[in-house]
Formats: structure tokens, C-alpha cells, sequence
């Protein structure tokens, strides 16, 4: 089991999700020592650091905003947050920027011989930051750098950026692709390169080869370095800064009116979880007032579900009330679960609930059951999706493959090789994916079908992708591929679809 790398703590250490991206309440001085655990760990993690514009463009990006919600550390980067997070009644400690985190971070790494790799910003910018890092800092260890053609997403060449940085072996990973193509290049292929440290710094590349100025101390203190950058770069920032704001200001009032401290009493029950009846699943119940003050005093229950292995059913039925500290007890609990591989069920979620986790647009994020049996049942079929992502149904007039849970970086290539691999017994065969009992697609997911897709033009034969959910749908808008949104499957898709209903079992 992962234990969380995040200090222990009261209810000052919950994640608060500031409109559905969960910020870490560490200081700098923290952060970086939760890197160097990192470090020590050995295993690959992704560290973000969102500011408003961050936080803006995931109310649109349905994967950005899966990215921020699973990353291993979120920084507030970002001063009107730090200010957000006052009126939401669990003040984050402070501001903390990727532009001040890294130099420290690189003078700890000089100090104690970590290894690092810049990657991204244009190649003069790398490369004057380099020679200013070696000049400042001879002992540093730069295991290389590397600033690859810019192309979209879709179209960069992963392998060889990837074969170029295990080659290197570093132990951080500065990557400055900007937002969101840094976060969704990291959370494609992280896991790939086993990095303990992959860090999205935007610009702070181009601060450290002097190119870009950044604000005066005090206007950083005091939290109108837009300003600065504005008056920089006017014609590129006007319009994005007009939007943010607005975008917002606004949903920062509903989140504050809806979710905001004095909205709930103090709660008189706290956490219920129940003696275990099944080795697989613990069930924990929340009171009626899931607050700051039952988020507080949560640390003992949640270490109890952790040190016991075992997937976690909540009964969400009793709340009544729900506060912004409370939801981030709901998203540090999924978090660790999905860290050590068990799942999180929310079970007969009351209205209240449901309405603040649509609010806050993390309802896609949360598995739910209207009662017990169901829930566990669910947990059968994520099991089931998990060992099987790709089903082969054979329908009177073609071929259905069915993808199923999550088509994810973690999984893609499992998917790919499944589905390769039945279109190879029948070359020549038109084919139809369906699509509709995918949860939740990702980047790698959609190049995976951009794979199938050329597999079936080069084997002489038609593939349609149908029946896709709004999440997926959203992700493929975002990578430019509505082209998947548009096609015709084969003419006998409507005999297939009468049909896949009646062969795909039920646990399916």
C-alpha cells in the first residue's frame, strides 16, 4: 500500500477543491520536501502547479480536470486563490509559485546530487538556461535537455522524447510545454519514464535564462504580478485575464454561496465506519453535517481503511449539509484509494452531496450506487473492465468491440494490443467500437484510436467509433478529433446495436 506523501496534519491538510481542482495546503518549504520523498521513493510521480487560468480551463476540459484532480501534488500557484480559499473556511497557507519552487528545488538538488532534465521552451531558452544553471551552480547535476519541434499534442513524437529522458535517468523532470499540453503530456507518459519528480513549470524556463522578468517582490507579495505580466504582454494576456476573471469570479460566488463555511453548523456526529463483513470492502458512513469539523478529526478512520487493503463503500444518504473542507475529506479518501489500486463507491449519495460534487463538476470523478448490492456489484464490474477493458460481441451482420472503464495512459497499450489483435482474425471486416460503456478517455486513449483507425485503412476495411458518454465526447473535442464524433458506422449498424444489448452480459 502507498501511504500519502503529504505531512500529517489536521483539517488544515485536507485537499481543498477550489472549483473541482483539489489544492494541497503546503507551504514551498514543504512542497519541496514532499518532492524529496519522492525522490527517496523511487517511483514515478507528476506534481502540477495550477494557477487561475489553470483552474478556468478545466471548467471546460473534462481531462484536464481528471489530471489536476489525480496528480500526486497540486500547488496553488496563484495569489486570488490563496485569497478563494480564505472564504471557503480552510485557507491554503500561501502561494506557491512554480517560479519560486524550482530554483529552490534546483539548489537542493545541487546540494545533495539530485539529477535534473529540462524539458520543453525554445531551444535557445534551454540552453541559456542551462549555461546560467552551470554557471551558478557547478556542482548541479543536469542530466540533459532537450526542447522537442513544436507540434500538437497528438502528433509529437513520445517515443523519442521519452527514450531521450530515461536515457538521461534524471530524478526531476522540469517540463514547460505550457498549459494544459504539459499536464496531459506528463499524465500520458510519466508512468513511461519513471521519473520520481515530473514537474509542469510553464515559463519558469524562460525565467531561468533570463528571458522573462518576473514582477517586483512586492508586487508578488502582493498578488498583482498579472499586472506586470500584462503590461509585458499585453496582446496575448488582455483577453485570457478578462476571461478568467470572469469566468471566475463568478463560479468562485456559487461555489462561496453554496459551499461556504457558515453555510453548514457545527456538525454533533462524525464518521461512522462499520465492523468489517466482507474481506474485499470496508462501508463507512457520513453524518448529516460533513463540515470542517468532521474533516478535522478524519485522520484515524481514513489511516484505519487504508491499513486495511480493502476497497471503501460511503454512504452518502444521511447528509444534509456540505462545506468545501468536507468535500476535500470525499477527494483526499478517493485519492488515496485510487493511489493504492482500490476504488471508492459512493452509495445512495443525498441530494445535497450530488448537487456539490455537480457544482464543483467532480460528479464523473466519483463511482455511485443507489444501495449496497449495487455497489458491490459495481466493484465486480470495475474489477471485471480492469482484467477485460476489450470485449469482442459478434453481432448477425458484423463486429462489435466493446471498450469498457477507463482508456487511460495506465491501460492503453493493453487496449491497443486486445483490439489489434482481434481485427488481425478478420482483416478485412468492417467494425464497430463501442464506446458507450467507457467512463472516463484520455489523451492516450484517443491516440489509441488514431492507431485503430490506421490499422483498418491499411487492412482494406471501415472501423466506427459509437455511442460515446459526454466525457469521452469532451476529450475528443479538446484533442481536435471530432472527427470520431462524425463518422458513419457500416450500413448494418442498427442490427448491431439491436443485438449488442442482448449478448453483453450484465457485469459487462
Amino acid at each position: 500500500m502507498q501511504k500519502s506523501l503529504l505531512p500529517a496534519g489536521g483539517p488544515h491538510r485536507l485537499p481543498l477543491s477550489i472549483l473541482g481542482v483539489p489544492f494541497d495546503p503546503v507551504t514551498t518549504v514543504e512542497a519541496i520536501q514532499i518532492m524529496e520523498r519522492m525522490i527517496a521513493s523511487r517511483r514515478a510521480h507528476y506534481v502540477v502547479t495550477p494557477n487561475v487560468d489553470f483552474v478556468v480551463q478545466a471548467q471546460a476540459d473534462v481531462e484536464l480536470r481528471r489530471i489536476l484532480f489525480d496528480a500526486d501534488l497540486v500547488l496553488c500557484d496563484g495569489t486570488p486563490l490563496v485569497w478563494a480559499s480564505r472564504l471557503l473556511g480552510a485557507a491554503l497557507p500561501e502561494r506557491v509559485a512554480g517560479a519560486d519552487v524550482v530554483p529552490q528545488l534546483i539548489q537542493v538538488a545541487a546540494e545533495k546530487g539530485y539529477r535534473l532534465f529540462l524539458l520543453g521552451a525554445a531551444p535557445e531558452s534551454a540552453q541559456r538556461a542551462v549555461e546560467n544553471l552551470r554557471r551558478d551552480l557547478p556542482v548541479l547535476r543536469i542530466a540533459g535537455h532537450y526542447s522537442p519541434p513544436f507540434r500538437p499534442l497528438l502528433e509529437m513524437d513520445h517515443a523519442e522524447i521519452v527514450a531521450r529522458v530515461r536515457e538521461a535517468q534524471p530524478d526531476i523532470l522540469l517540463v514547460s510545454f505550457g498549459c494544459p499540453k504539459q499536464e496531459k503530456w506528463m499524465a500520458m507518459n510519466y508512468r513511461a519514464l519513471n521519473v520520481p519528480v515530473c514537474m509542469g513549470v510553464g515559463a519558469t524556463i524562460d525565467f531561468l535564462a533570463g528571458q522573462v522578468r518576473r514582477a517586483p517582490a512586492w508586487m508578488q507579495r502582493s498578488g498583482t504580478e498579472w499586472l506586470f505580466r500584462l503590461a509585458q504582454e499585453p496582446r496575448r494576456l488582455f483577453r485570457r485575464y478578462a476571461r478568467d476573471f470572469g469566468v471566475f469570479g463568478w463560479r468562485m460566488l456559487v461555489q462561496w454561496t453554496a459551499l461556504g463555511p457558515e453555510r453548514c453548523s457545527p456538525s454533533q456526529t462524525g464518521l461512522d465506519l462499520h465492523l468489517p463483513i466482507d474481506p474485499h470492502w470496508r462501508r463507512l458512513a457520513l453524518p448529516m453535517e460533513l463540515d470542517a469539523t468532521v474533516a478535522g478529526e478524519s485522520d484515524g478512520i481514513l489511516q484505519q481503511i487504508m491499513e486495511s487493503g480493502t476497497h471503501c463503500l460511503v454512504d452518502g444518504s444521511r447528509v444534509r449539509r456540505v462545506d468545501s473542507p468536507g468535500l476535500g475529506l470525499l477527494v483526499r479518501l478517493a485519492k488515496l484509494l485510487r493511489r493504492s489500486g482500490k476504488q471508492m463507491v459512493l452509495v445512495a449519495p443525498a441530494r445535497a452531496l450530488r448537487r456539490a460534487l455537480k457544482l464543483l463538476r467532480l460528479q464523473d470523478f466519483f463511482l455511485t450506487a443507489p444501495n449496497l448490492p449495487a455497489a458491490i456489484r459495481l466493484l465486480d464490474s470495475c474489477a471485471n473492465e480492469t482484467a477485460v477493458p476489450v470485449a469482442l460481441r459478434t453481432a448477425l451482420s458484423g463486429n462489435v468491440l466493446v471498450w469498457r472503464g477507463e482508456i487511460t495512459a495506465g491501460n492503453s497499450r493493453n487496449v491497443w494490443l486486445a483490439t489489434e489483435q482481434q481485427f488481425s482474425r478478420a482483416r478485412k471486416s468492417d467494425w464497430v467500437i463501442d464506446l458507450s460503456r467507457v467512463r472516463h478517455l484520455d489523451s492516450s486513449g484517443v491516440e489509441i484510436m488514431q492507431r485503430v483507425e490506421r490499422l483498418a485503412d491499411e487492412c482494406g476495411a471501415r472501423v466506427s467509433f459509437v455511442q460515446a458518454a459526454a466525457s469521452v465526447r469532451n476529450t475528443l473535442r479538446r484533442a481536435r478529433a471530432e472527427r470520431f464524433l462524425r463518422q458513419r458506422p457500416p450500413p448494418h449498424r442498427r442490427e448491431v446495436r439491436q443485438n449488442v444489448g442482448l449478448i453483453l452480459p450484465r457485469h459487462a
